[in-house]
């Protein structure tokens, strides 16, 4: 698994490099008591998962210090990856089921990631604020956006200004609505060539 990763972050640390080769592992284990990510598709869990998460990473380098909302977590996506790449910032996994939780918990707990703190509740009852949310595609854009904006904090630390970034798929003109003129849309298939990302996107809607 670890190779594909290399291929496209090619800097990684001994550390990282262990911690992205035991993920699929701990997974397994736990996806074979609660499933978090559907049976069927864990045979790409590399690709579809780790490395879907990790297009982030090649648009945005968090800086020490900076905190992440993983809105709508589910397993642990895109947090998890990210906490491994970017080990100085912080991410808290929110998620309102309390077995995907668990796992999010445990997941961290295996791979002794202490920039990984995990909040079982529902994105409407978050008051924190952080430089950044980000998520997988949990909801329609604009609803995302009025449940989260209420979180994104005002004091910059990073290249790109504070903000939402969302992993995204197919056409996004409808339903991004008000949003679209305000967005940068990046193509994911432009940093990574495997057939999966070709209509996948990242939106990153500064505030």
């Amino acid at each position: 698994m670890t190779d594909i990763i290399l291929r496209y972050f090619p800097d990684l640390t001994d550390t990282q490099i262990s911690r992205f080769s035991r993920l699929k592992d701990i997974y397994q284990s736990w996806n074979s008591r609660i499933n978090v990510i559907s049976r069927k598709d864990f045979d790409n869990f590399c690709i579809h998962h780790v490395l879907h998460s990790l297009a982030i990473a090649k648009i945005i380098h968090f800086t020490g210090g900076t905190s992440i909302l993983d809105a709508g977590t589910g397993g642990g996506f895109p947090g998890v990856p990210l906490a491994i790449m970017f080990n100085d910032a912080e991410f808290f996994l929110l998620d309102s089921i309390e077995k995907k939780i668990k796992v999010v918990s445990s997941v961290a707990g295996e791979l002794e990631l202490t920039n990984v703190k995990a909040l079982r509740k529902r994105i409407e009852e978050e008051k924190g604020r952080y430089d950044f949310v980000v998520s997988r595609a949990v909801t329609a854009f604009p609803e995302f956006v009025n449940l989260t904006r209420k979180n994104v904090g005002q004091e910059n630390r990073n290249e790109l200004r504070n903000g939402i970034i969302c992993l995204k798929g197919g056409a996004l003109s409808a339903e991004l609505g008000p949003y679209m003129q305000k967005s940068v849309i990046r193509n994911i298939a432009d940093f990574f060539s495997e057939p999966y990302f070709e209509t996948k996107k990242i939106v990153y809607l500064p505030f």
